[in-house]
């Protein structure tokens, strides 16, 4: 038979295969992530404006291009429609679209490339002004509720001065405008923006200060973004309010500015309260104070009402408080015999008391308690004394065996060798001649020593 081919003992590392979906998603993710918000410059080309809105191009220049897509939202705040060949300065994030793998702009913001250079420029000023702290909301202070004056600058022509004058008189008639007219595009417009807002606050000319002009394009605001009229709106001490153009266009006065509005209109409604809205209000407050009032006179009627039918006649008044009287003085002498019961009651048991701590009860009880006392006394010490001589008795007799005299009466003697009377221990102590004194059991005498032998043995007791 065929030898079987050999298995190697290497297992092959698992592949980590992609789908097109897989691929396509972790593209997009590593493009929309591996790059920020940018601006771009270019040549539009392919344009086409969709059903739905949107509009779809290239952009492109000499060496290469990419496709670009505006959505709705973005291209609705455009001020005209772009066209093929138009150069043109945008803002897009960079994104891949899944369905056709294709890497492409989505943009967001799109000019004529000939604002680029105004753009930047104007983008460096507001980073700057911004680093000193002119656009910081702490800045911002709120506006009167009800202004007595307004100064509105603006140019006395178009459609902006009427549009905001008209609002004002509608919304609140007894508001007093002070115009200074000035020029709001031009070479000279930002100058005299700039010494009509000094004028204004210096003076305090109103309450509030409106500075509006209608729409236009980012050379027409060029005075509204005019480093000058910035710190003039910043300095001022009246409150202001900027509305420029549409709610598209939006300049670096709109941010420093106290409040912005979007249009020249949007700011007469913003300082002055609506006529309308507080005829409303009072008409509300009227009918509520009506209300009001009207409960107040019912619920006075009630009382009214109510205090007649206590009205009473003096007679039958004087009648209820005789029997309330009778009806006291039964209470009173009531409570007055239970009180006397209630204290006699308590003098007996005091009496009592008292009877039972008499001196002589006292005296007589302390009496017998002494003879008690002398009785147990008498008993303890006859008890005591017994004892004691029965301890004594044992002790002299457990003394007395002790005792040396017990041994003298046995026959033994004390010798003491004169004069000074020690007692003798061993005869090497005593020489001839030596005189002792013999003591017994009873009684002693006096001995001469005559001879002495240390080493004699006498004979046992």
């Amino acid at each position: 038979m065929p030898a079987a081919p050999a298995v190697s003992s290497v297992v092959a590392p698992a592949r980590d295969v992609y789908t097109p979906s897989r691929l396509t998603l972790e593209v997009r993710a590593l493009l929309e992530a591996g790059f920020p918000l940018l601006w771009l410059e270019g040549e539009i080309g392919n344009f086409t404006a969709a059903a739905s809105g949107h509009l779809y191009f290239t952009l492109k220049d000499a060496r290469a291009q990419v496709r670009c897509v505006m959505f709705r939202s973005r291209a609705s705040l455009l001020h005209e429609r772009p066209r093929t060949g138009d150069q043109v300065l945008l803002r897009a994030r960079v994104s891949f679209y899944e369905d056709r793998g294709e890497f492409q702009l989505l943009v967001e913001h799109l000019e004529p490339a000939g604002d680029g250079a105004l753009r930047r420029a104007l983008e460096a000023l507001k980073a700057r002004l911004a680093a000193e702290g002119l656009f910081d909301l702490a800045r911002k202070r709120p506006l009167p509720a009800m202004p007595r004056r307004l100064v509105l600058i603006t140019s006395p022509r178009g459609a902006a001065v009427h549009d905001v004058l008209t609002t004002l008189a509608r919304r609140w008639p007894a508001t007093q405008v002070l115009l200074l007219p000035v020029p709001v595009q031009g070479e000279g417009a930002a100058p005299a923006i700039e010494r009509a807002i000094d004028t204004a606050s210096e003076n305090a000319l109103g309450d509030v200060l409106l500075l509006v002009r209608g729409g236009g394009s980012l050379e027409d605001l060029a005075a509204f973004n005019d480093e000058a009229v910035v710190r003039a709106l910043a300095r001022c001490t009246v409150p202001t309010v900027v509305g420029v153009g549409h709610e598209v266009d939006f300049s670096l006065a709109d941010l420093v500015a106290d409040r912005r509005a979007p249009t020249p209109t949007a700011a007469a409604e913003l300082v002055l309260p609506d006529r309308a809205d507080w005829l409303a209000g009072l008409e509300q407050w009227q009918r509520r104070l009506l209300r009001a009032m009207q409960h107040q006179l019912e619920r006075r009627q009630q009382r009214v009402d109510y205090l007649t039918r206590r009205l009473v006649h003096p007679g039958e008044r004087l009648r209820r408080l005789d029997d309330d009287l009778a009806r006291l003085q039964r209470r009173l002498a009531l409570a007055m015999h239970g009180g006397l019961q209630r204290r006699e009651t308590r003098a007996r048991a005091l009496l009592a008391r008292l009877r039972a701590a008499t001196p002589a009860r006292r005296i007589g009880v302390a009496d017998e308690q002494l003879r008690a006392a002398a009785a147990r006394l008498a008993r303890a010490q006859t008890a005591l004394l017994r004892a004691r001589g029965e301890a004594l008795s044992a002790a002299a007799a457990r003394l007395n065996t002790l005792s040396p005299l017990a041994t003298l009466s046995r026959g033994y003697a004390i010798v003491a060798r004169a004069p000074d009377l020690p007692v003798v221990h061993a005869a090497s102590q005593l020489a001839v001649g030596d005189r002792v004194q013999l003591r017994f059991g009873r009684g002693g005498a006096d001995a001469r020593i005559e001879a002495i032998d240390p080493d004699h043995q006498g004979p046992p007791l």
